[in-house]
């Protein structure tokens, strides 16, 4: 890879972090007058802002957050297609770059920039991250489906992103995109940026969200849409 290529990467993982910790589920509480830090569950993301402000604030969050996954990875897609810069690069090095902006972007929900560091799950960023790469179109679009069926049966956000993350990482590593047949080897040849980025965000799922599964051992995680049990 050339030095302009790579510097081209670069800046763009720097974009991809930068807007990726635009905190939106926070500005848009403190549009309301609430800090979402305060209340709550007290996370910045669009699940907190939709309880604690409202489901018009709390659905803008959540659109906001799929869109700035979505334009990270999207972006790289077709600036590694279309820019001459990246003529000559093997599929995997393709893959490579646009799962390196997405993990910019995931990154920066997490940690950024703007709030000291302390973020969100990532959930929705990463839903956007997957919808923006054509490959695994299909398995972002099942674990979403599977979220709805989920949150609808339970009212468990955390279940619900939990079982959505660990089929998106089973159909990853198991199935080929698009044909949709059988081919768990298939996930480590060409498209293997895409399978470790998918491992990845199945842990990085479990991990942020290990106080909830204490709280759901406990008997004490808040229902979606009630309020909280008491102590």
């Amino acid at each position: 890879m050339t030095a302009p290529a790579a510097l081209t990467i670069a800046a763009w993982c720097v974009a991809a972090y930068l807007v990726g910790s635009i905190p939106f589920g926070y500005l848009l509480g403190r549009a309301k007058g609430v800090d979402i830090r305060e209340a709550g569950s007290r996370n910045i993301g669009a699940t907190n802002c939709w309880r604690v402000c409202g489901w018009p604030y709390g659905l803008t969050a959540f659109v906001l957050d799929v869109a700035k996954g979505f334009g990270a990875t999207f972006g790289a897609y077709k600036m590694v297609e279309l820019c001459p810069l990246f003529t000559g690069l093997s599929e995997p090095a393709r893959y490579l770059v646009i799962v390196l902006a997405g993990a910019a972007a995931i990154a920066g929900h997490v940690f950024p920039i703007y709030l000291r560091f302390r973020g969100g799950k990532a959930v929705a960023t990463s839903l956007g991250v997957f919808l923006g790469i054509p490959a695994f179109l299909p398995f972002a679009l099942a674990a979403f489906a599977i979220w709805l069926i989920v949150f609808a049966a339970t009212r468990y956000v955390s279940v619900a992103s939990t079982v959505a993350a660990l089929t998106f990482g089973v159909l990853a590593l198991t199935v080929e995109p698009w044909t949709v047949h059988w081919d768990p080897a298939g996930a480590w040849r060409d498209r293997w940026p895409l399978t470790v980025a998918a491992v990845l965000l199945v842990l990085l799922v479990l991990y942020r969200h290990r106080e909830n599964y204490a709280r759901l051992r406990a008997g004490t995680e808040n229902k979606f849409g009630r309020g909280k049990k008491p102590a």
